[in-house]
């Protein structure tokens, strides 16, 4: 029996293809974009610099983690004085971050190119840092309204940040998979996605874990996420962890936690994987990818554990499982000493 659902689809323009990026300045027409301002992190700089040189464009490199609205407010002054009448990201979740954060506070148009897997260009989600917090918001100004993938530009990805980076996607996926607004199409482009991603990152086929991101992406913007998403909200806004490299540690253990209640999506999830367990395939991928497995080595101090477990269940939201203070703080320790989740 099929469950009843709805299904609205994005409404991102979406081009894909190596050497795709050449069609930049065509697309900004089509938006209508006189003098966008070039937006990214000093990572990608010189790209942006590049960028905005060839096309007399303004090019702003300030972006941050976490998107903190300090850096927000800085660069709305910037994007004011330059003249500017929308954004083109360039970089990953920090930059197309910064991007939807002026988006949502001028309604411009906005254009991503992004440089690593995270997802986030296919989403009306932005989450924000403020007071040691991190906050999320949904809004249909926050929606890009056009991203550009050429596996060319995620080529100079370390492979450190490769790995991070697309386990954070396939965590879009997993939770896609038994989200609380989930439907058959969502189902289906999470497990290719999850598949394309776990197949192209050992591999190094960009070109595959590109299109892998774009399905994760894709699933984020279209469903709710669950407890692992919410999870490293709480670890990246409260104690400033690395991003991806949370998303990576953390997603075992939350899928652990919920699969006694969500048999049919660890199915599909290990389906993906080809493994004999959804936690413990997600686990052996990321140490197969020689990325992080730990909450201490990624700097979390083990005394803020318990404020983790209050902050998270502090605030309840839709979860296969319900939230168990015990179960979390477990968690939240299996995960800081880096165990793999049982079979």
């Amino acid at each position: 029996m099929v469950q009843p659902f709805i299904y609205k689809a994005l409404p991102t323009r979406v081009i894909f293809g190596r050497g795709k990026r050449e069609a930049v300045k065509a697309e900004a027409d089509a938006l209508g974009l006189k003098r966008p301002l070039v937006v990214t992190g000093k990572q990608q700089s010189a790209q942006g610099a590049e960028l905005a040189a060839k096309h007399g464009w303004p090019h702003w490199d300030g972006a941050k983690m976490h998107t903190p609205v300090e850096v927000t407010e800085a660069a709305l002054i910037y994007y004011k004085s330059a003249g500017a009448d929308g954004v083109i990201a360039v970089g990953g979740g920090s930059s197309i971050g910064l991007g939807k954060a002026i988006g949502l506070r001028t309604d411009c148009p906005q254009l991503c190119l992004p440089t690593s897997y995270a997802g986030s260009e296919m989403t009306n989600i932005l989450g924000e840092t403020a007071a040691g917090a991190k906050t999320t918001k949904r809004d249909a100004k926050i929606q890009p309204e056009t991203v550009i993938y050429d596996a060319d530009l995620v080529g100079s990805l370390p492979a450190a940040m490769a790995a991070t980076s697309g386990m954070n996607a396939i965590a879009h996926a997993v939770e896609g998979l038994y989200a609380v607004d989930g439907n058959p199409i969502i189902s289906l482009m999470a497990e290719e996605g999850i598949a394309a991603l776990a197949a192209a990152l050992p591999a190094g086929d960009t070109d595959k874990a590109l299109y892998g991101a774009w399905l994760c992406g894709t699933v984020l913007g279209s469903v709710s996420m669950a407890l692992h998403h919410k999870l490293c909200h709480v670890l990246g806004g409260t104690f400033n962890l690395p991003h991806a490299e949370t998303h990576t540690v953390v997603l075992p253990h939350a899928v652990a936690y919920n699969a006694p209640a969500a048999p049919v999506a660890m199915m599909r999830i290990m389906k993906a994987l080809g493994a004999k367990s959804a936690a413990g395939g997600l686990y052996d991928l990321a140490k197969k990818l020689t990325a992080p497995t730990s909450l201490k080595e990624l700097g979390m101090p083990e005394d803020g554990l318990d404020k983790a477990a209050d902050m998270a269940v502090a605030a309840p939201y839709p979860n296969p499982r319900a939230l168990e203070r015990a179960a979390l703080r477990q968690l939240f320790q299996n995960a800081y000493d880096g165990r793999r989740p049982a079979e």
